[in-house]
């Protein structure tokens, strides 16, 4: 999981408050919001309880909210309905958010005919649909025969060939803007092979076929595609395990805290929420088990926090992925060199 989304809310030094709302009606939210309230009020100031109100009496069927110095600085809303939890700490508590959001993969949506495409970008935010038109003539064969009929069918060809490459021009765009790690493809076989002939090696590395799927059907296209997306996230998780089993990777709060001041760490591989203490200072990779060790990196006075939640935080500043898996049994590290 790469945590892009969330490396804003390290920007602001805390302390944050998290709050965690299961799936209720609006009045049933509003009494409820007063036993949080009641909760955070001994810590929490009154211009970012009165935020964290404004977001949490909104109706959605799960909210996580991350809130300090007066404003709320993320709010996420969740498909399953997490368990009602509230902390104040140092350093925003993540972890069940990120369990229950699940890896949010970078990658494109293809549905390909002769006429063009339409092409759905899942990125950050919100998933971006273009239509990608092109030539309308001549776009179809036929089978009067005579002596033109040779003729005819090559420009027909011709016609699906350059609408197709205005296609892999916009997914050549997409894949470097987004970074995206997977292309799905699917429609017409002929303007399918098209496609994959004009795309940049870059985007043509990542293509999957998807077969099902048209322009005017997507139900069985959507259902292809979770499933390509399923196998792919299981394939990079049992790599990066690979990875980690066949070098002498680090496994353990205190091996991992070091590689990631030290900026190796590829991937964090966690079995869930890791509540082992540890200690932190402002810096994003101001982590370790020894609070002494800290001092001797400068850290004044370090602060005792979570293992999840500030290994999150370190992983997020130095571009390392975060990965939950119940294969290891402790956090453990895939590296990059």
């Amino acid at each position: 999981m790469r945590l892009d989304f969330i490396r804003h809310l390290y920007d602001r030094p805390g302390p944050y408050a998290s709050v965690y709302l299961g799936a209720l009606t609006v009045a049933e939210r509003k009494a409820h919001w007063r036993s949080v309230r009641d909760r955070l009020d001994h810590d929490v100031d009154e211009a970012t309880m009165d935020a964290l109100e404004e977001e949490a009496l909104q109706a959605a069927a799960g909210r996580a909210l991350f809130a300090t110095d007066g404003s709320v600085v993320l709010a996420e809303s969740l498909e399953e309905p997490p368990s009602e939890l509230v902390t104040y700490t140092p350093l925003p508590h993540v972890t069940p958010m990120l369990m229950r959001r699940g890896e949010n993969v970078p990658h494109i949506r293809v549905i390909v005919d002769h006429a063009g495409a339409e092409v759905t970008v899942f990125g950050e935010g919100a998933p971006r649909r273009t239509t990608v038109q092109g030539e309308s003539w001549p776009l179809q064969k036929t089978s009067q025969g005579g002596w033109s009929q040779r003729r005819y069918e090559r420009a027909v060809e011709e016609t699906w060939e350059k609408n197709a490459v205005a296609v892999a021009q916009e997914i050549d765009e997409q894949v470097r803007r987004i970074g995206a790690e997977l292309v799905l493809v699917a429609g017409q076989p002929r303007s399918r092979a098209f496609l994959l002939r004009h795309l940049s090696t870059q985007a043509a590395d990542r293509v999957t076929i998807v077969e099902h799927g048209s322009r005017e059907d997507h139900g069985q296209f959507e259902r292809d595609v979770e499933r390509a997306l399923d196998e792919w996230l299981a394939r990079r998780c049992a790599e990066l395990l690979e990875r980690h089993q066949e070098t002498d990777a680090p496994t353990g709060p205190c091996r991992v805290s070091k590689a990631l001041r030290e900026g190796r760490v590829h991937a964090v591989l966690m079995p869930g929420e890791v509540p082992a203490p540890v200690w932190v200072g402002e810096a994003g990779t101001q982590v370790g088990t020894d609070p002494n060790e800290l001092r001797h990196w400068g850290v004044a006075e370090p602060v005792r926090e979570r293992a999840d939640s500030a290994l999150i935080r370190a992983a997020a500043m130095t571009d390392a992925e975060v990965w939950f898996t119940d294969a290891v049994d402790d956090v453990a590290a895939v590296l990059r060199y």
